[in-house]
């Protein structure tokens, strides 16, 4: 599937020899990722197809007269599906020329060296685990060295993810993002304008069943088991009195076996839960908890009148999804703008035998989305070990038929580009090929 990267900013500024460039504001998951002109992209394209040739998507031509107003916009949106293609290619994603460019860019923008530093990452129970890294090193390295130090078997990585957490006075949280694998904790953590924020580990799959694969290995079978104490006591899964009396006997004994066992009976067990956010049905602007898990989006939803109700969408009637996002510039002095958040997530679902759209408003869209392919991938994979000669393409390495994306703006900024910013990510089933971008005009 395509990487929700996005350049809903660009900003022209002046060079050393008085000309002018323009300097693209680069989003991953909705958060400031990278700032980066054109020639250094181009450059970084060339690098790859001198390693893998022409299996990579097109780079928008050189402008050797001054761009018009539309040539800049189209630019934009072809840099944008660059980005967005580049690494659905596994090898490419995998590859030093890949991460090596992206890691320089994290560290330019934000202007942080490469350095040696400690950093806190942080387990379910609360407990931190220091670990010395360097600056550069990315979210899979730092995974890497995190299991080292606790003992985490590692054939298991891939089960577990780091996650930038924020922490509410209110003995709440709220999982912020899932960072990529080529991200740099250290420097997200440092550039990001989220309060009380920190790096946390957590598992990373949607299918309950899946925790028995993890058993034999003792760290990670304690580290699911204080992920599942976690998710009771901040009320994601949600036991009855007599499982949760059940549960309070076999934590006092430290029953981790049981205790598991029983968890997989809970309502929401292994469930991700959104903060509140606000959704258009049975009208705009209903409050809603959204919790996801299990092949199904649940959410109870505060009707106009004040009572709740539980509506359930299996994955199975879910056709498509799409992630739009209405970033407004910060009314903010200096020669650098950022966006505030105004994200959404609407699937499309089928009732009745038809087609609807469900729309849900959150800052949270993008982790969202990274959970519903999640669990499209967990489907998918589940489907071809029951059938290994069933031809079927795996997300990740999946490869798009459609490539467009739409991008709404307003045409009397010239400085940015644009002040109000519309960007659409539909990912839909096709032939058993998942995480198609389709043009969405909006």
């Amino acid at each position: 599937m395509k990487m929700h990267f996005c350049i809903p900013v660009s900003q022209q500024r002046p060079d050393a020899l008085g000309g002018r460039y323009v300097l693209y504001s680069v989003y991953l998951d909705g958060f400031l990722f990278c700032r980066v002109r054109y020639s250094q992209l181009h450059r970084w394209n060339e690098q790859l197809r001198r390693v893998f040739g022409s299996c990579l998507p097109p780079f928008p031509p050189k402008y050797y007269l001054a761009m018009t107003t539309s040539m800049a916009d189209e630019r934009r949106d072809q840099l944008e599906q660059y980005l967005q293609n580049v690494p659905m290619d596994p090898n490419v994603l995998r590859s030093d020329v890949f991460i090596d460019f992206l890691k320089l860019l994290q560290l330019d923008t934000f202007n942080i060296a490469t350095k040696k530093s400690s950093l806190d990452v942080y387990l379910p129970d609360g407990r931190s685990v220091k670990i010395e890294i360097l600056t550069s090193d990315t979210a899979e390295r730092v995974l890497e060295v995190v299991s080292h130090r606790i003992g985490l078997c590692q054939e298991l990585l891939g089960y577990f993810s780091l996650f930038l957490i924020q922490f509410h006075k209110e003995d709440k949280l709220s999982v912020v993002k899932k960072m990529a694998d080529f991200e740099l904790p250290y420097v997200s953590l440092q550039s990001s304008e989220v309060e009380n924020c920190k790096i946390g580990l957590r598992k990373w799959y949607m299918d309950p069943s899946l925790d028995a694969r993890l058993m034999d290995c003792r760290v990670a079978g304690e580290l699911i088991y204080l992920q599942a104490i976690q998710d009771i006591e901040k009320e994601w899964a949600k036991p009855t009195p007599a499982q949760r009396e059940k549960l309070e006997a076999l934590q006092k004994e430290d029953n981790q076996a049981k205790f598991l066992a029983l968890s997989q009976e809970v309502r929401h067990y292994g469930y991700m839960q959104l903060d509140p956010c606000t959704c258009d049905y049975p009208e705009p602007g209903c409050e809603a908890i959204v919790s996801v898990g299990s092949d199904q989006i649940s959410c109870c939803i505060t009707l106009p009148d004040g009572k709740t109700q539980d509506v359930v969408f299996q994955m199975g009637s879910v056709k498509c999804w799409q992630v739009t996002f209405l970033g407004t510039l910060l009314d903010m002095d200096g020669p650098l703008r950022t966006l505030n958040q105004d994200l959404e997530l609407r699937f499309q679902y089928s009732e009745d035998s038809r087609w609807q759209w469900f729309v849900i408003h959150t800052k949270q869209a993008f982790l969202l989305s990274n959970c519903l392919k999640k669990m499209i991938t967990e489907k998918m994979v589940k489907k071809a070990a029951e059938n290994p000669e069933m031809q079927i393409e795996v997300p990740e390495r999946g490869k798009s038929k459609r490539n467009r994306i739409q991008q709404n703006q307003e045409k009397d900024c010239p400085s940015f580009l644009p002040r109000r910013s519309k960007i659409s990510i539909k990912v839909a089933e096709d032939d058993c090929v998942f995480g198609t971008i389709k043009e969405e005009d909006l």
